[in-house]
């Protein structure tokens, strides 16, 4: 069967040729619509951004028709696309966001003083900037210079500290060799106390000296401190021989406090005991020190049984004395009386001799009077020896 288009017969099966076509077309762009409708569930913008190029390449291959249906495929299409870059541009304004925020952060950084720290801070920084979507080709250039040049300071700032740190490390070598010098000049002295405080003091001044850069800061110190050990070790056998010599003067010293201390409690204050005392003093000075922390109390213990000692001595020779001067005195009591009776009857014999006849009897008498004269004088030397003795 034949009909005539546009002034030529055409065959019917061109028309439904046509219409084969046409619904083939048709039924593309309804495939095409429905992915372009799922392009919201792909996560990956770029895989998104790349599958949205694809959709339209298509779909601007596929013949139109010029239906009504077409239209309406036509809308459905546009519209998913454009829901799309709706969310991709919202989604670009996010990744901006999130640049923006990175460019602060980096600004912020860019202050930090504590370098090695801020540079750990700067890379995790570049890391998070890279897992950042693109913001939008127009801005990603602009957001990436912005980011570097807050960077840059930051690296500006460290590359000078590194300068002016390499110049402090040979400032810190130069200290530091002049005081390994000073440190051997005194590793071999033998004035403990002061050379210890010496070395504390050219610590201190290692310290302040800085660090002199890794290659060289450990083997600075091992110079150092080899001279510090060296005095420190004979510094320490110097001490512990002096202790043990310390240890055992304090025994001796506690040996001769036990030896006071019977002889003081036992209130025996002979000659022997007296003379025993002054002995352990002696003893004592020979004994050399048992340490500053010990050697005034040990002393003052020494010391207190002493005087009480010497106390009671001095009580004890004084009592003596009295009792001594005592006697002396009833001595000279006795010998007054003596001498007053010898007196006494020297004046009975020279009464009696008025009444004599014979010459015999008086001789007699004289004689005895001579007698106790005689005696008399003895007395007299006695009690005047009596008296001297009783007023030294």
């Amino acid at each position: 069967m034949y009909q005539k288009v546009g002034g030529e017969r055409m065959n019917e099966n061109y028309f439904e040729e046509k219409y084969d076509d046409m619904d083939e077309d048709i039924q593309q762009k309804e495939a095409l619509v429905l992915e372009a409708e799922k392009i919201g569930e792909i996560e990956d913008d770029h895989e998104a951004s790349q599958k949205v190029n694809q959709l339209r390449r298509s779909w601007r291959q596929i013949h139109y028709w010029e239906s009504e249906y077409e239209e309406d495929l036509k809308n459905r299409f546009e519209a998913a696309i454009d829901a799309f870059y709706a969310k991709f541009k919202e989604a670009e304004k996010e990744h901006e966001a999130a640049k923006r925020a990175l460019i602060e952060k980096a600004k912020e950084l860019s202050k930090a003083k504590d370098l090695k720290q801020t540079t750990k801070a700067q890379q995790d920084l570049f890391e998070e900037w890279k897992k950042i979507p693109s913001a939008g080709r127009n801005l990603d250039d602009v957001l990436w210079e912005e980011f570097q040049k807050a960077r840059q300071v930051f690296y500006d700032r460290k590359q000078e500290a590194w300068e002016n740190m390499n110049q402090n490390f040979d400032k810190a070598k130069e200290a530091k060799e002049a005081l390994i010098e000073k440190a051997k000049e005194l590793e071999d002295s033998v004035e403990w106390k002061k050379t210890s405080e010496k070395f504390r003091d050219l610590m201190t001044q290692w310290r302040e000296a800085g660090f002199a850069g890794k290659e060289d800061n450990d083997a600075l110190w091992e110079a150092f401190n080899s001279a510090r050990q060296k005095f420190y070790t004979r510094r320490n056998a110097f001490y512990e021989e002096l202790h043990s010599a310390q240890a055992v003067n304090l025994k001796e010293k506690q040996e001769l406090i036990e030896k006071a201390r019977a002889i003081k409690d036992s209130e025996d204050y002979s000659r022997e005991n007296t003379e025993t005392m002054k002995d352990l003093a002696v003893q004592w000075k020979k004994i050399g020190s048992c340490g500053k922390n010990k050697d005034d109390k040990i002393w003052n213990e020494f010391r207190e049984i002493n005087d009480i000692y010497f106390d009671g001595l001095g009580k004890s020779n004084a009592k003596r004395q009295a009792d001594h001067q005592n006697r002396m005195k009833d001595a000279r009591a006795r010998k007054v009386d003596l001498l007053n009776n010898q007196k006494r009857q020297i004046e009975r014999l020279q009464d009696s001799m008025y009444g004599l006849v014979s010459e015999q009897e008086m001789k007699d008498i004289e004689a005895q009077i001579q007698q106790k004269e005689d005696f008399i004088k003895e007395l007299e030397a006695q009690i005047e020896d009596i008296d001297s003795k009783i007023g030294e």
